[in-house]
């Protein structure tokens, strides 16, 4: 160390130790800190001495509630609940029903469904799956007495009436041979549950003006996925109008939906499963809330505050179904054919796949091939790998149209090159043009001949984009380095934020996104070669071509790798036919059969109307480009 670091060193020293000495509290500082501390110290014992005051004085009461007689007890029970006072007090109890599919845990304090589990499923963290358990959902129905008071299913205890091992009654006492019955019926193999509100002899006790049974539904919607950010976007608030379309609340924000018209249904729903509430004739309303959720391990909290017709004096019981179970297109759609014939519940609506063009070549294309290759238990990989050959296989008519297209355009780049130098200048440019659409019409070539079969391909493309998101069966199926095909493969990931890339890459890699990716790049070389024709092409369109693949690696990657391992093997297979084609079309004969179309070109016809007026508006306007570059040059 030289003497200059030393004396350095040596300054800082001493200035941290001044700072230090001049800025120290003064004892009178000290002294009134030590005031304050204590006059804090004395408000915290009083607060607590009062708290504590508090909880005696509320101990005592509920004590002195306890320990009055119970005549007394009863006659409070009384005047605050009614006849329904009887029910006030109990124990808690837990009743389950089951069959080989799902479990059902009732409590008797409210008479509600408080947990559902899955038993063929597990979530991401190979756990028990729950659609929801204890608190984390709640049902409740209110009521009018007939002397006007306000009571809710919440405040009473049910008393258990079992049927058999799959239904139970939860019976809410009302005095002798006076109940509100609610009945529970679980059939095997079914996610199903049968759901009844029956009223016996209550015409005296209940409001003769009741013509609603209102409903309060809440429930905390689980992450059950490894992609949370993901998993979110299909987490909705879906509903059906009794009569019209399925329709969903805002799944990236909060959203609240007053509907005045009468609902079907009412779900609760995930990426790949759903609770459902379905009304036996109609809910007459309802105020539908979703409420986003971030810092907390649940994704959304849903709530429906909705009602359905109510008689007292009619005996027949109201009837609603619960359904909790996973978004099997199959599945939902038989519930229409079989439990729900002519109600047209429409629940496999549940499952999205997209508008009503690429849902079509889902329902009736993509989805039956997939269900007959799955059913030959092949694996989903491989299932994957011939559906997608399947599809290149019809759409290659399309495919080999194009790249003809391409091959003739190709071909006639010489000529083209010649128009071009022989017509050079933005001043030629109507020339130029009219010569090169009057070579292609004269060998037979449409230049737009390219693009259309690739537009054709397009809801294939788009409709498979909807689809492997939503197909629960590629949940928890591992394929090669996969480990679940309804989600992202991470080869590499990392924990760290990083700004930018966590945002819009997330926190992983994806190595079917980046091969996909990589060979999208090779494609496109490809298809730019191929497609070099010798006309000018837009600025930037080459580099935007290429960049394209790249945005698509930030976009897809936390996409599933069903997905990603699909456009794969479709881009491989493109990139195969593109060889194929190049190798088995002989350009030169393809030239000679086009240079012999001109001599079977037929005369010119006359030009329509239209084309006529085209064609002179194209001349003023370069007329006027010409006049509006003279006079530029005169002004410098």
């Amino acid at each position: 160390m030289d003497k200059n670091t030393l004396i350095g060193f040596v300054l800082i020293f001493l200035v941290i130790i001044g700072f230090s000495y001049f800025n120290q509290p003064s004892k009178e500082q000290i002294a009134a800190r030590q005031r304050y501390n204590d006059s804090i110290a004395i408000v915290q014992r009083a607060q607590a001495d009062a708290a504590v005051k508090v909880l005696e004085v509320e101990q005592q009461a509920q004590s002195a509630v306890i320990a009055l007689p119970d005549s007394v007890r009863q006659a409070e029970m009384l005047d605050k609940y009614g006849s329904f006072g009887v029910s006030s007090e109990g124990t808690e109890e837990v009743v389950t029903l089951e069959n080989d599919l799902m479990e059902i845990r009732l409590t008797t304090k409210g008479g509600y469904i408080c947990s559902a589990r899955l038993k063929n499923y597990t979530d991401y963290e190979a756990q028990p799956l729950y659609l929801f358990n204890n608190d984390e959902s709640n049902f409740e129905m209110t009521f009018i007495t007939a002397n006007n008071r306000v009571l809710t299913t919440k405040d009473f205890y049910f008393e258990v009436i079992p049927a058999s091992e799959q239904s139970v009654t939860l019976r809410l006492n009302a005095g002798e041979n006076k109940s509100l019955d609610l009945v529970y019926t679980l059939h095997s193999d079914d996610y199903m549950v049968d759901f009844s509100v029956v009223s016996n002899n209550l015409q005296t006790e209940l409001s003769p003006a009741m013509r609603t049974l209102d409903i309060q539904w809440m429930q905390k919607l689980r992450q059950q996925e490894k992609g949370r950010k993901y998993e979110e976007r299909y987490a909705r608030l879906t509903y059906k109008y009794l009569s019209d379309e399925v329709e969903e609340l805002r799944e990236s924000k909060d959203d609240i939906q007053n509907i005045p018209n009468k609902l079907k249904w009412i779900g609760y729903k995930d990426q790949f499963f759903s609770s459902v509430l379905i009304a036996g004739d109609n809910f007459e309303s309802a105020k539908l809330d979703s409420k986003y959720l971030t810092d907390s391990p649940y994704m959304k909290i849903y709530n429906t505050s909705t009602s359905v017709p109510y008689r007292i004096e009619n005996t027949e019981p109201v009837k609603l179904n619960f359904y909790f179970g996973p978004n099997d297109y199959a599945l939902l759609k038989n519930y229409d054919k079989t439990k729900f014939i002519g109600q047209n519940l429409e629940l496999e609506k549940l499952v999205p796949l997209g508008w009503s063009l690429f849902r079509a070549v889902n329902k009736y294309i993509i989805i039956p091939i997939f269900d007959w290759l799955t059913d030959w238990n092949i694996g989903l990989g491989l299932a994957i790998f011939l559906l997608t050959l399947i599809i290149k296989t019809a759409l290659f008519p399309l495919t080999y149209k194009s790249f003809m297209s391409s091959a003739k355009m190709r071909v006639l780049k010489p000529q083209v090159e010649a128009i071009s130098a022989k017509y050079p200048g933005q001043d030629n440019a109507l020339a130029r043009q009219q010569k090169t659409m009057e070579l292609y019409k004269q060998v037979g070539v449409s230049p737009m001949a390219g693009c259309v079969p690739m537009l054709l391909q397009m809801p294939f493309l788009l409709a498979l984009f909807m689809f492997f998101p939503s197909a629960i069966e590629l949940r928890h199926q591992s394929f090669l380095w996969a480990d679940d095909l309804s989600t992202f493969d991470s080869i590499i990931h990392w924990n760290t934020y990083i700004p930018l890339v966590s945002k819009y890459l997330g926190n992983h890699i994806s190595l079917f996104c980046l091969l996909m990716s990589v060979v999208t790049i090779v494609n496109t070389k490809f298809t730019m070669d191929q497609q070099n024709t010798g006309q000018q092409q837009m600025p930037g369109m080459k580099v935007m071509m290429y960049i394209m693949p790249v945005m698509m690696f930030f976009f897809l990657n936390s996409y599933p790798a069903g997905l990603n391992y699909y456009y794969l093997i479709s881009t491989l297979i493109t990139v195969l036919q593109t060889y194929a084609f190049r190798f088995f079309i002989d350009e030169k004969t393809l030239l000679v059969k086009l240079e012999a179309n001109k001599s079977k070109a037929k005369p010119a016809k006359k030009k329509s109307g239209f084309m006529a007026r085209l064609e002179e508006a194209q001349r003023q306007q370069q007329a006027l480009l010409r006049e509006r570059q003279k006079q530029q040059q005169k002004r410098k």
